[in-house]
């Protein structure tokens, strides 16, 4: 018999079905997507600033491992994930990651639309960065190489690279954007426990750095700087190597596990989205979730609609141009043809400091220009005022990254409503913002802050 505090409650139950959707172990995919084969057109090739002609693939093994190099140019549609790395993914990163349906939220809002999301933010390092993290240590690994470099912003790629570095038993050193090192001081630490090395960007460690800082000693750094810093650091050293959050195609591949399960997951609930969004910074949370689906559109088997979502302060898709630029604010890259504000931009202090690039991924950008993906801005008050609805309501404190994911999906479910439209919207919510409460803070405190650009696009002509 059982005792009294075992029985089932006396209330009717609960239909709980359609809330949640789970994959096993087994789930994990067995291959990458490769979107470049299914492209409406070829990607343009990155070219030397010295010649103005294509940079050969060989060259950039100076700087990345070689497998990365031919899955940068690779046109096989599926490429195989090694075991090792497949396991990586389940035993460290936990996947698959979960699918749940935002029924408090589409009940706040009064909307027809149903809303789902794939929550990143169960990984050990809060986001979906872990899963290229792991492929690329791996790959060096298997070169022999002892040191990886980086560069992060929020601190959300640091802290997945200097955990893979761990795993691996590669040693990892990280130059972070000073605003966001001093405001998500935290972020640091978690990526010290993970046995990183963590530097201010710009520091005085590179020669690209003490320019920067001779010029404002009380410079907030950017993506760009701190790009520029990890790759004059690696060419220093022989037995290091460069690792990207973001941009590359090889980056890009690698979070397509996010997308193929969701794929997974839509068909156990029996729908199918017809709103895809994310956010974006240089492109590697909205490739991951979006890309395997927008093969189906690619391919005349969808008409879904998808939304990349940036911030005013740094408006590459929205404001900027789509020419050849470096990939660094030092010069020190290849030029890459991209969305881009200009490489020499000065991108404010935001919270979301995953957002700060000055430009979007090749792939990403060629997706914009086709008309594939809807690119939309907003600022950072009006997207923590969407993440904190989501909090109330789901009980996820988003990072500053995905809250403008959240607040895209709030404007169409709102949309939706008027239109009086039933339709499937989904989003990749790609790390919780446990880490990033100083911003909730500022926000809740109502000295947040808008930043709008300057003159854009801000270039300079490569030398």
């Amino acid at each position: 018999m059982r005792n009294s505090d075992e029985r089932e409650g006396d209330a009717a139950p609960m239909d709980l079905t359609g809330l949640r959707f789970d994959l096993g172990p087994e789930d994990v995919p067995r291959s990458w997507y490769n979107i470049l084969p299914d492209l409406p057109e070829e990607v343009p090739p990155p070219l030397d600033p010295r010649t103005m002609k294509p940079v050969d693939p060989a060259m950039l093994e100076r700087l990345f491992a070689r497998e990365l190099v031919k899955q940068e140019v690779s046109q096989e549609r599926y490429i195989a994930i090694p075991s090792e790395v497949r396991e990586a993914l389940v035993s460290f990163a936990r996947r698959p990651t979960p699918l749940f349906r935002a029924k408090r939220l589409e009940e706040y809002l009064n909307t027809p639309a149903e809303i789902y999301y794939k929550y990143e933010g169960v990984t050990p390092t809060g986001s979906h960065k872990l899963n290229t993290a792991l492929a690329q240590a791996y790959y060096n690994k298997l070169d022999g190489i002892k040191r990886l470099v980086t560069e992060t912003g929020a601190g959300q790629w640091g802290s997945a690279l200097a955990a893979a570095g761990a795993y691996f038993g590669i040693k990892v050193r990280v130059f972070m954007t000073r605003s966001s090192y001093k405001q998500k001081p935290y972020r640091r630490t978690l990526m010290e426990l993970y046995g990183a090395e963590v530097y201010p960007s710009p520091s005085d460690r590179t020669r690209v750095g003490r320019r920067f800082l001779e010029e404002d000693p009380e410079h907030p750094g950017s993506l760009g700087i701190a790009i520029s810093e990890a790759i004059e650091d690696v060419l220093s050293d022989e037995s290091a190597r460069y690792s990207l959050g973001s941009v590359l195609n090889h980056v890009l591949l690698h979070q397509t596990v996010i997308g193929l399960e969701a794929k997974k997951q839509f068909n156990e609930a029996g729908v199918y989205p017809d709103i895809l969004v994310g956010s974006v910074g240089g492109g590697s949370n909205f490739a991951g979730f979006t890309y395997p689906f927008i093969m189906d559109r690619l391919k005349g088997t969808s008409d879904s609609e998808f939304i990349a979502v940036e911030p005013k302060a740094s408006p590459s898709m929205t404001r900027g141009l789509y020419t050849y630029d470096y990939g660094d604010t030092g010069g020190l890259t290849p030029l890459l043809k991209m969305h881009t504000v200009g490489h020499s931009y000065k991108v404010p202090p935001l919270h979301a400091g995953g957002l700060r690039y000055h430009g979007v991924a090749p792939t990403l950008s060629i997706l914009v220009n086709n008309g594939i993906v809807k690119p939309v801005a907003y600022n950072q008050v009006e997207v923590f005022k969407a993440a904190h609805i989501f909090a109330e309501t789901e009980g996820i404190v988003v990072a500053p990254e995905t809250a403008h994911a959240v607040k895209a999906v709030i404007d169409q479910a709102i949309l939706a409503r008027e239109r009086g439209r039933k339709v499937v919207i989904a989003f990749n919510l790609s790390g919780h913002g446990l880490l990033d409460l100083q911003g909730y803070r500022e926000y809740l405190d109502g000295t947040l802050k808008d930043y709008e650009p300057g003159e854009l696009p801000i270039f300079e002509q490569a030398k």
